[in-house]
């Protein structure tokens, strides 16, 4: 069996295998990109290479293209390479995009189906917590809530985290509003000396917040925040459903996968991970 000659060096190229260089270049000078973004969006042609596992003269050819381009810089003191402007456009760009609601759709779809338990994505509006997207399963829990419907700051899962883990002082302004109106009762569900500075550990703590019975009789809920591109919270996802088959525990099977569907969403947004 006689194998096929090498192509000479003054052979041409295949179109197919043409196509293939370019997409490996392509690739490549993607890898650096990414790279230089992920060290936080400056760094030494060493630590680059390094991070990228390619060759100091190889990152360096590709930092040179990148710079024609306009997608990265030097600093003539340091020789440190950072983003350029055109890579800022494009950053800007996205973010003007990103969409916390869009990016949590296909999250309440997979809680939907996968546990088949209501759920909802809501945003902090001007009177708290507002749903904004609601996805019900085959067998709908009965709850007086829907898309526009503001939830409690500090008797909901929702609330509790944006309270807990969203700084921002109109935030602690409703929660404490809503403790200076709460019933004697209600007052009994949260920490004697600081409620809602209780809370706000529990939260952070966990990373998530968890009910049962507070906000709806009979129903139980936990919830976790999604982040944007600059690390705030931006959106909370929630699951709910009937408390004597609804798992709230901040460890349990249900809390785990709405914490897992609210990073999926944050990545989305560009939050880092």
């Amino acid at each position: 069996m006689t194998s096929s000659p090498e192509p000479s060096p003054s052979s041409p190229a295949s179109p197919a295998r043409e196509r293939r260089q370019r997409v490996q270049s392509a690739e490549t000078g993607m890898a650096v990109l990414k790279g230089l973004a992920h060290l936080g969006g400056r760094s030494s042609l060493t630590a680059l290479s390094t991070h990228v596992a390619e060759s100091p003269a190889k990152v360096h050819r590709y930092l040179a293209s990148l710079m024609e381009a306009g997608l990265v810089l030097q600093d003539a003191a340091s020789q440190h390479y950072y983003l350029g402007t055109e890579a800022i456009q494009i950053g800007l760009a996205a973010m003007r995009q990103a969409d916390p609601i869009r990016a949590a759709e296909p999250c309440l779809i997979r809680l939907r189906e996968s546990l088949e338990v209501t759920c909802f994505v809501a945003v902090m509006g001007n009177k708290g917590p507002t749903i904004v997207r609601f996805e019900e399963p085959g067998l709908p829990v009965t709850v007086n809530v829907r898309a526009g419907s503001v939830m409690s700051m500090l008797w909901s899962a929702t609330g509790r985290a944006f309270l807990g883990l969203l700084d921002e002082s109109r935030v602690l302004a409703l929660a404490e509003q809503e403790l200076g109106e709460a019933t004697p009762e209600m007052r009994a569900q949260l920490d004697a000396k600081d409620p809602i500075g209780h809370l706000r550990r529990e939260v952070r703590q966990a990373h998530c917040a968890s009910v049962k019975d507070t906000y709806l009789r009979g129903i139980s809920a936990v919830a976790a925040p999604v982040y944007d591109y600059a690390g705030r919270v931006c959106a909370v996802i929630t699951a709910l459903g009937a408390t004597g088959g609804f798992d709230p525990a901040i460890d349990g099977p249900i809390a785990t996968a709405v914490r897992q569907e609210a990073r999926a969403a944050s990545a989305l947004l560009g939050a880092a991970a």
